[in-house]
């Protein structure tokens, strides 16, 4: 006999109700379907669960095709996993079939593309270099990137349009300008912005750096990236891929700057697709900027974030895209 003076409390007096009368989160008719062989790309996706991040994908790309379709703003922001992981001949194809609107890159991105645009391979190994004061003193790369620097402040230019500019000039034997998202970018007339924290990147580290013009020529690309993002209202999309830090923190400033020059900048769809979900994008794109407006009646804005490995999901999303899927926006988030 038990010596506590309380006792189990009796279940016998709760109350039920049938199973057929509650409302569900999850029913048969949102379950994946088996492939079979040979199923066209269309099928497949189709086959997936409409349940959480599947659900959330068919959202995303619905709202991405309405954005491309309303001719709004379609907004990429690049870290540099995503150029150095060989997934510029995918961002390449997108900005040919109109779903790139505006490119905003960390340092480490310009850096990666450039070095590929140049010699056709980037990405050094760290530790090998470091112990002997080599890590990041490539010549070439911190040569020119500094002068694209200078010619973005000489000639009034953002930096990411002077990067464009200069591998496309003539000035250096670009071997790869075929895999350069600088370049295509350029080409297309899309702009791009570049978004440095001074002394974060190899460039800063070499004789050739000025800080003034590194400076001058990031600003003039925040402010650019600003007058992007206020084309977003109403319905444009910001795409954050793999940028933790920079990126993040620049989209919710740019946000607040449009929304204090009087364009409230809602309806707006955000996403980060990354591999790990940090604090700062999952804050700073996919929640603050979307959040409810006191007050404010009308379309809600929606923010996803979606995990995985960026050469995985980012030719998903794309092949997803130039199929047209999901063919009908599906119900629920608009």
């Amino acid at each position: 006999m038990s010596i506590y003076s309380i006792h189990p409390i009796t279940l016998g007096a709760v109350h039920t109700y049938p199973l057929a009368s509650r409302k569900s989160k999850v029913s048969v008719r949102d379950f994946a379907k088996p492939s079979t062989a040979n199923t066209s790309l269309k099928k497949f996706l189709d086959s997936l669960p409409n349940i959480l991040a599947a659900q959330d994908l068919r959202h995303l790309l619905a709202a991405i095709h309405r954005a491309r379709k309303q001719r709004k703003a379609i907004l990429w922001g690049l870290g540099g996993h995503l150029i150095k992981v060989g997934l510029g001949p995918i961002l390449i194809d997108l900005m040919k079939r109109g779903f790139i609107s505006g490119i905003a890159m960390n340092g480490a991105a310009l850096i990666h593309d450039f070095e590929i645009a140049l010699a056709g391979n980037t990405s050094e190994d760290v530790e090998a270099g470091l112990g002997a004061g080599q890590f990041g003193m490539a010549a070439e790369t911190g040569q020119y990137i500094n002068e694209i620097a200078k010619l973005s402040h000489r000639i009034r230019i953002g930096y990411g349009e002077a990067a464009g500019q200069f591998l496309s000039s003539g000035i250096l034997n670009v071997k790869h300008a075929d895999s350069s998202v600088l370049l295509a970018a350029y080409k297309h007339r899309i702009p791009v912005t570049i978004h440095l924290a001074i002394g974060t990147d190899i460039p800063h580290m070499h004789p050739a750096a000025n800080g003034a013009a590194l400076g001058d020529a990031t600003h003039h690309d925040f402010r650019l990236f600003c007058a992007l993002v206020e084309q977003m209202h109403p319905g444009g999309v910001y795409l954050n891929w793999g940028s933790a830090v920079l990126l993040p923190e620049v989209f919710l400033k740019a946000v607040s700057v449009v929304r204090n020059l009087g364009v409230p900048l809602r309806p707006i769809t955000t996403a980060n697709f990354d591999f790990i979900q940090h604090y700062r994008p999952l804050h700073n794109v996919v929640k603050r900027p979307t959040a409810s407006a006191q007050g404010r009646s009308g379309p809600e804005s929606h923010g996803y974030a979606i995990t995985g490995h960026h050469e995985l999901l980012m030719p998903l999303v794309a092949a997803a895209l130039a199929a047209g899927w999901p063919k009908k926006s599906p119900p629920g988030k608009r």
